[in-house]
């Protein structure tokens, strides 16, 4: 799958950069993976820590504090951010919750996934079930799925 959406970008010439929390760079590693990702792969931004998400991404501290780093707004914002901060045509952000407890109230297995860009804009609310590394391995087979479906 990740190859045939690598070459769909190429052939489109359309290029992505990718914000990530609980996916800690698994979303890039599954991007680059493929021989010649280098020419629509722009980079991405691993904002683990929530202060992160506002110094790097440029999402509002309030809203952060106000709305928690779990939430579908924020995971926009990210997409947002890193398309505009690593000049993409498409940004892709994860965020979400893996384990083992709970963050803020939020339950584990709670990701939000986000794809802006292109004229389109989708946020995914998932509620996956399984272990920490279960749970992340899920959001990147999401995200790459909401990716596809996203590129025109």
């Amino acid at each position: 799958m990740t190859s045939e959406l690598i070459q769909r970008l190429t052939q489109r010439g359309i290029t992505v950069a990718v914000a990530e929390s609980l996916t800690g760079g698994m979303l890039a590693a599954r991007l680059t993976e493929v021989p010649g990702a280098s020419v629509v792969f722009r980079g991405g931004i691993v904002a683990y820590a929530t202060d992160l998400k506002h110094e790097l991404l440029g999402i509002d501290s309030a809203l952060l504090e106000q709305r928690g780093p779990v939430d579908s707004k924020v995971a926009k914002l990210m997409a947002v951010g890193v398309a505009n901060k690593l000049s993409a045509d498409i940004g892709l952000a994860t965020t979400g919750v893996a384990g083992p407890d709970s963050q803020g109230g939020v339950a584990v297995g709670t990701v939000f996934i986000a794809c802006v860009g292109q004229g389109s804009e989708t946020i995914e609310e998932h509620h996956f079930e399984g272990t920490r590394n279960e749970i992340r391995a899920l959001t990147v087979q999401a995200a790459l799925a909401l990716l596809a479906r996203n590129v025109n």
